[in-house]
Formats: C-alpha cells, structure tokens, sequence
C-alpha cells in the first residue's frame, strides 16, 4: 500500500562529505558562547590573551574592531600548532556615549553611575567580529553598531534592576536579552544579535567566506 502523501517524511539534509573544519571562538564570554551555539554547530572556546586597554585618542567603534582582530589572531596563533585548518572568530564590544567609550562596570557603584549617565539618552553599541582561517590565508571582519535609547527611570528603579540582575560584566549595565529591555525605550539594528555580544547575521558570512556554510553543517 502506497503511503499518502501527506504522510511522508521529509528527507534529512545529506551532510556534506568529509569533516567541517574546526571551529572556535576566541572568547570566554558566555553571552558570545551562547549566541554561537544557536547556528547548531561544534565549536570550541579558547580565552585569548589580549590587553583590551584602549590606545590614547582610540574611538569606541576603532577599539572595537581592533580589539576583535586581535583575539582573533591570538588565538589562531594558539590552534595552529595542533590544528590544521581551524576557523577562529574574535568579536568585542564596546559602547559608546559622547564620543567615549563605556566600559564594564565591574561594580554596583559604577554600573548605577552609568545607567544614571544614560538615562533618556542614546548609546552607541559597537560590535566587532573577526574571523580567520591562517592555513587558507582568510581574514574577514565586520562591524554591527546597534542605537539604543535608554528610557527615563528613577533611581529607585534603576537600583532594583541592577539587584535583580547585577550586570556588572556587560557594558551600558543592562542585559537586553532579559530584564534589562524593560529599562530601554528603543533598539535598531541590523544585526539583532549584536546589542549581547555577537552579530550572528555577519559572523554567517563571514564563516561563508571561509569556507564553512552553517547551514550546511547544522546539526
């Protein structure tokens, strides 16, 4: 008996031959790893050792990407020693009010001093990607900069976020992904990932021009 049409199952995706290249991000950040793991592709993570000290006269958005360009190189310096091929992504963040850059809190202090600066203000979030394959010679970077208006909340309740969420490792002390949207008033972008920490659209690219098409090896 023939099985009706309606009822068959859609093919698998055939993978595609040999092996994808190894993957990894040049970060310890879980906010990069997580948006990574949406593509469904095996990566690893490798901290690079990079100085994130801006250079005098640095803009926010030139910090950004040469600091992405240089945990990218790090670490596939790092790999290339016992892996051939490898692709490696080095990404950074930096906002930016003024003209100036903002950087991590690190403390309760600071971070309800930055949200008390930004308040009914916009903000510059400039995200930088790198991405290098040493064996094919690639190298590809992309910037997403994100406007945020920050909406007008008293003391009181900029005090009760920070409480409930204590984002003191994210520049502008707001987690947009959860919480934090409630203290923003507007978001645009082109690159919706960008504003956590990896601009998702751009890194997809970019790994197309080095040779790795995710969706062809999501898995």
């Amino acid at each position: 008996m023939s099985t009706p049409a309606h009822a068959q199952a859609t093919p698998h995706p055939v993978p595609p031959p040999g092996t994808p290249p190894r993957l990894v991000l040049g970060s310890t950040s879980p906010y990069r790893r997580e948006l990574l793991a949406r593509l469904r592709l095996p990566f690893d993570c490798v901290a690079p050792a990079v100085d994130e000290t801006p250079q005098p006269g640095e803009a926010p958005a030139a910090l950004a990407t040469r600091l992405a360009r240089a945990k990218a190189r790090d670490v596939a310096d790092a790999v290339a020693a016992h892996t051939t091929g490898a692709i490696v992504i080095g990404s950074d963040q930096v906002a930016e009010l003024d003209g100036q850059p903002l950087g991590k809190p690190g403390n309760h202090a600071r971070a309800l001093a930055q949200l008390q600066t930004m308040r009914g203000r916009e903000v510059l979030f400039h995200t930088a990607v790198a991405v290098l394959r040493s064996s094919t010679g690639y190298a590809g970077e992309a910037m997403a900069t994100v406007r945020v208006r920050f909406g007008q909340h008293d003391d009181a309740l900029l005090e009760h976020y920070l409480r409930l969420e204590a984002p003191y490792d994210c520049a502008g002390s707001a987690k947009c992904e959860t919480l934090g949207i409630a203290l923003l008033g507007a978001i645009e972008s082109d690159d919706p990932t960008a504003l956590v920490g990896l601009p998702l659209i751009h890194t997809c690219a970019l790994l197309r021009a080095a040779g790795l098409e995710p969706l062809a090896w999501a898995r």
